[in-house]
């Protein structure tokens, strides 16, 4: 049986979330790993997209896995469908295209999960995001990483792979429904997990032992830092608080 996959027929669309009412489910976060050691599981998504709900599901059930950083990216080129995904943001959009070239694709779809960003599959099968997880380059070639107390520690590397961007990340460990009202899930209650609050490119890594300080997380958020190649390309090394 043919998978569904939804691409945008179009470019791109700059549409702001709007405020609307949700429930917030508690839930554990992110089990500790060691330090930079983490696989990460990126998910692009949209509550405007019928196809996404299973992938939604699939992200919160391995968010709860020792060693996976599940990351929920709202993208916004499906909010012309009649409904504005209430978490999605324009440079969401703009992460996920650009790893659309490097990872093979011909342009951005919906649900994508990306792991370790190095790998690209349609997030509605578990078997099959299974069997990536379990198959993914385990970051061992990227620096030692820590993020804790309002502070990013990044140890040395002699010779690095090249300079890195340092993302930071903020994320929701909720368990977040959405009631949608309009679109193709109007009517339906959606489920959200790790969603992503905030995404900020803190600078460059260029092989030398750093000490960033960064404001605390709001309340509620956790924060990760991600140390990725540029232009979508590969994650070295990442850890959450």
């Amino acid at each position: 049986m043919r998978r569904s996959t939804r691409r945008p027929r179009t470019g791109l669309w700059r549409l702001a979330p709007l405020g609307l009412g949700l429930v917030l489910l508690p839930l554990g976060s992110v089990a500790p790993a060691e330090a930079g050691r983490l696989t990460v599981v990126e998910l692009f998504t949209s509550q405007g997209c019928s196809s996404c709900p299973p992938a939604n599901a699939n992200l919160a059930a391995i968010s709860r896995r020792p060693g996976v950083l599940a990351l929920s990216f709202g993208v916004t080129y499906w909010d012309r469908l009649g409904w504005k995904d209430v978490f999605a943001r324009p440079d969401y959009t703009q992460r996920q295209v650009a790893y659309e070239k490097p990872l093979g694709q011909s342009g951005p779809f919906t649900p994508q999960m990306v792991v370790n960003g190095r790998a690209s599959l349609i997030g509605n099968e578990l078997a099959e995001l299974d069997a990536a997880i379990a198959g993914a380059a385990v970051l061992r070639a990227g620096p030692s990483l820590a993020v804790s107390g309002g502070h990013v520690v990044i140890g040395s590397q002699a010779s690095p792979p090249a300079s890195l961007d340092i993302w930071l990340v903020r994320y929701d460990p909720r368990q977040v429904e959405v009631p949608v009202r309009a679109g193709e899930n109007a009517g339906r209650t959606l489920a959200h997990k790790n969603v992503v609050h905030d995404l900020v490119r803190l600078g460059l890594w260029k092989g030398e032992a750093l000490d960033l300080p960064i404001a605390r997380a709001p309340a509620g958020q956790h924060t990760a830092i991600l140390l990725q190649a540029p232009d979508g390309g590969a994650i070295q090394a990442a850890a959450t608080d």
